[in-house]
């Protein structure tokens, strides 16, 4: 079972696209932060979702919030999404599965033929005494986060 409203997020420390340890307790420390996790990076959706929050990030940036994305992809592979799609917030590799599993969205089904333990798509809001302020989550790795409702949750911070 996934993480819910006002549970205390996991301290969990995955790797940046530029190859430098990234903290969650350090980054929601500095203030609130969107914790993406979507399952494989240069997928349609996911392609789509990290589009979307590119085109918005001046939203989220105005509500005081930065934004991390994680897959379990390797942090090379997150860095070249990252590049191609031209986005301006941060992507960090879950390539263990730690924080997947921490916040209980590991996907128990296979994503395709073989691709075992992707995450699934979820989205947290983390208040900056690392409590989780919005949580969704979703086993249907075509739909996308519910955008307004995570702002939502942000304008009420």
């Amino acid at each position: 079972m996934s993480l819910q409203q006002g549970d205390r997020a996991p301290d969990v420390t995955l790797v940046s696209s530029e190859l430098s340890p990234l903290s969650l307790s350090a980054e929601w420390a500095k203030g609130t932060v969107v914790l993406l996790f979507f399952p494989l990076a240069f997928t349609s959706t996911c392609t789509e979702e990290m589009c979307a929050m590119r085109d918005d990030i001046g939203s989220y940036s105005g509500l005081n919030a930065r934004v991390i994305a994680t897959s379990v992809d390797s942090p090379f592979v997150l860095d070249r999404f990252k590049k191609d799609l031209g986005a301006d917030y941060q992507f960090a590799s879950d390539f263990n599965r730690e924080a997947a599993r921490a916040f209980g969205v590991l996907r128990e089904a296979p994503l395709g033929p073989g691709l075992l333990n992707a995450s699934d798509r979820a989205a947290f809001v983390i208040n900056q005494d690392g409590t989780i302020r919005y949580a969704w989550h979703s086993t249907n790795p075509s739909l996308l986060p519910p955008f307004d409702e995570i702002k939502q949750a942000l304008a009420q911070n």
